[in-house]
């Protein structure tokens, strides 16, 4: 699963979602780590209704605008759950490695090499 779908994925796992609402949202969800654009979000969706994730949800007009709304299937709930137990073993994986073999220290001046011949 891409990252743009994971977060849209995760976003729609709050509730019915327009477009917009749905930007802002994985904005927020990742502290603006991540900032969707809108041709990538709608081609997005638009893979992700194709697979079954996704589905429309009711429209509505706003000042003038279509606002397209959409909400997870079963199957795109129980994707992102697939996801989080893979993204979780990999987690448990880097922890564990990392735990287990501490941080090298920075070696004396003594013993540094810095590659010149003697």
């Amino acid at each position: 699963m891409s990252e743009v779908a994971f977060w849209i994925l995760t976003a729609l796992a709050g509730g019915r979602q327009h477009g917009y609402a749905i930007l802002l949202d994985v904005e927020q969800l990742t502290a603006a780590a991540v900032s969707l654009r809108v041709t990538t979000l709608y081609a997005t969706l638009e893979r992700l209704e194709r697979d079954g994730y996704v589905r429309r949800a009711g429209e509505e007009t706003v000042h003038g605008r279509a606002r397209r709304y959409y909400e997870l299937t079963d199957d795109g709930r129980q994707a992102l759950a697939l996801e989080a137990v893979r993204l979780a073993a990999r987690l448990r994986a880097v922890e564990n490695r990392l735990a287990a073999r501490p941080a090298p220290g920075r070696p004396s001046p003594a013993t540094m090499s810095w590659g010149f011949a003697r």
